[in-house]
């Protein structure tokens, strides 16, 4: 009897031991892939408690949450000849775990390199003003690019997202120029439309200022008063413009000189002789010859002189 109760102990033991090797816990975010004798037995077993036999099945279990892959920086030449670099990041997560652990070897490296090739693909492919402002549709054309293969491994490409595009200091002074350039086209653009915009409407206040004078003087007055507010030791008072035009056309049309009063019949003044100078005179006497001395009858010869 002692030997039985010993015996079925032993039995009892070796169940228990064989029991806690057949079980398999599974959790909520994994299937369980079982292989009998290295074939694949049924359909993938759901989360929770599950048997397999001992040394002869195989359970393998796999995630099915999304997993987040960085891409290594890639360094490519853009369509127009610029050199870049480019890293992104693969977020994917399997569908079909048969698949995922039949049909290629690892999933995740197999994923990884195929993400670095289509990344250096896309680079070839696009211009540098694509990939610093059109991510959107490059990173649908890249998510493709990687989906294509990976629907035969069981993996499903959830999104793809390029990160950061590194350039060559000289391309990002260049850059940098380009971009001062534009705005200061638009500020000069913005700042002719606001001189353009306040001459139009300087205008209409001057049309409006022309029919009322008094309101230039009005206006005089109140610019006095502002500038006086500030408490100023010297105030600067405009000089009116219409003063200005009013001397000019005061200058333009000089006022008729008035007639000599008298009578119609009175002769005309003689005209005057113009006044000689004394060099002017004493000029004329040298430059004068002098007349012949006429010889008198009967006067006496003159002697000559030794």
């Amino acid at each position: 009897m002692q030997e039985l109760v010993t015996a079925a102990i032993a039995v009892g033991c070796a169940g228990l031991v064989y029991l806690a090797s057949a079980v398999r816990i599974i959790k909520q975010y994994e299937r369980g892939v079982v292989f009998r004798f290295g074939r694949l037995l049924g359909a993938p077993r759901l989360p929770g408690l599950t048997l397999i036999i001992p040394v002869i099945d195989r359970l393998h279990k796999l995630n099915m949450q999304i997993v987040t892959l960085p891409v290594p920086s890639q360094e490519g030449i853009t369509r127009d000849n610029v050199t870049v670099r480019v890293d992104a990041v693969v977020y994917f997560k399997v569908v079909d775990p048969t698949s995922a652990l039949i049909r290629v070897e690892d999933y995740r490296f197999a994923v990884s390199q195929m993400a670095q090739t289509s990344l250096r693909s896309i680079i070839g492919k696009s211009d540098l003003d694509d990939l610093l402002s059109n991510r959107e549709k490059l990173n649908q054309g890249l998510e493709l690019m990687i989906d294509s293969p990976a629907v035969g491994w069981g993996v499903q490409i959830d999104r793809v997202e390029i990160k950061d595009v590194s350039l060559p200091d000289t391309m990002k002074r260049s850059m940098a120029r380009q971009a001062e350039a534009d705005r200061d086209r638009r500020a000069r653009i913005i700042n002719a439309d606001a001189e353009l915009q306040a001459s139009k409407k300087l205008a209409e206040a001057a049309q409006q200022m022309a029919h009322t004078p008094s309101a230039l003087q009005l206006r005089l007055l109140q610019t006095i008063t502002t500038v006086a507010a500030e408490k100023n030791s010297t105030l600067v008072l405009p000089f009116p413009v219409e003063l200005l035009r009013f001397l000019e056309r005061a200058q333009q049309h000089p006022k008729p000189e008035p007639e000599p009063q008298g009578s119609f019949d009175q002769a005309p003044p003689a005209p005057l002789t113009p006044l000689r100078t004394t060099a002017d005179a004493a000029t004329a006497a040298t430059a004068a010859p002098e007349p012949p001395v006429p010889e008198s009858v009967g006067a006496p010869p003159q002697a000559a002189q030794p």
